[in-house]
């Protein structure tokens, strides 16, 4: 095994590994929101580069109410409605994961925050890249944390992401 290990090591130092950065978008059971994808995508590896992080493959999953649920009972065993559940496939620099992100919930909470639903949006979207990055939000003191490095990474958008405001506040 040893001698194998030795090979391998050889080997590396005259192949470069890349790994490209993919950050996909689905949608279920509700329209895929108009985003700018090359400018989120910017935006999230430098959200992940302030983190010491670079980005592998992300895969946002755009959803209602009942799927969300459903992935959180299935999934986590939680019984409530959510805005985003990460599953996080992370490895020790590099960020990976799904994540699932109710658009009910977001437009309700943006409403309940008195926030435009674009914002709440974005948010949401760095809250689960975040996640990735080691940032939890469940323990004392750390949904202030999480807060604060949403806001740094909200700070962070130089160009819009979001290509257009839809009608009745929907995007």
């Amino acid at each position: 095994m040893l001698e194998k290990m030795k090979t391998f090591c050889y080997l590396c130092k005259f192949f470069v590994i890349i790994v490209m950065t993919e950050v996909n978008f689905q949608a279920v059971n509700v329209s895929l929101p108009p985003l700018d994808v090359k400018a989120v995508q910017q935006w999230i590896e430098k959200v992940a580069a302030s983190h010491d992080k670079r980005v592998g493959r992300l895969t946002y999953i755009f959803c209602d109410d009942e799927y969300i649920i459903a992935t959180n009972r299935q999934y986590l065993g939680h019984d409530y409605y959510t805005d985003i559940i990460t599953f996080d496939y992370s490895t020790r620099r590099r960020i990976a994961g799904d994540m699932v992100i109710s658009l009910d919930t977001v437009r309700s909470n943006a409403a309940m925050l008195n926030t435009p639903y674009e914002t709440e949006l974005q948010r949401v979207v760095v809250h689960g890249v975040l996640h990735l990055c080691g940032i939890n939000d469940k323990g004392p003191g750390e949904r202030e944390i999480m807060e604060r490095h949403e806001n740094d990474a909200l700070a962070m958008i130089d160009q819009p992401l979001i290509l257009h405001k839809a009608e009745n506040n929907e995007v």
